[in-house]
């Protein structure tokens, strides 16, 4: 859990300094957001293989087959519970992930909770477009 919670602050950490100039109004593209939040844990492809990934105590998803793991469907609002992190949703597990949710709403950008489901809403839109592709 230490592990976890550290890995948490230090991408906390890094992401600090690249979003101290965002306003609630600027919208970001979910790549960007992705790559300032989440490769640290998921890797700049999104295949679970960030920096860190391997100090924490369960391995980051590869994001990339969201979709494949749901039967070819990616499930938008399942994947915004999921990075919210402030409900629990059926199925995630335990709360190894940050709750970004909170994270974005505490920001350097003091964002409201409009501006943190559009951050989110942006993420989701990014992750959607890697999933990989079954061949047929």
């Amino acid at each position: 859990m230490l592990r976890v919670l550290l890995g948490a602050l230090l991408t906390i950490a890094v992401a600090s300094p690249a979003v101290a100039g965002d306003t609630p109004e600027s919208k970001e593209t979910g790549e960007s957001i992705y790559r300032v939040y989440c490769t640290s844990c998921h890797g700049t492809e999104g295949k679970g293989d960030g920096q860190i990934a391997d100090a924490l105590r369960i391995r980051p998803a590869d994001l990339t087959l969201l979709a494949s793991h749901n039967n070819g469907k990616f499930d938008a609002d399942q994947v915004f519970k999921i990075i919210d992190g402030r409900k629990t949703v059926k199925g995630h597990g335990g709360a190894d992930m940050p709750i970004w949710g909170d994270a974005f709403k505490t920001s350097h950008g003091g964002y409201d909770e409009a501006a943190v489901k559009l951050k989110i809403e942006s993420l989701v839109e990014y992750l959607e477009s890697i999933q990989v592709k079954k061949a047929k």
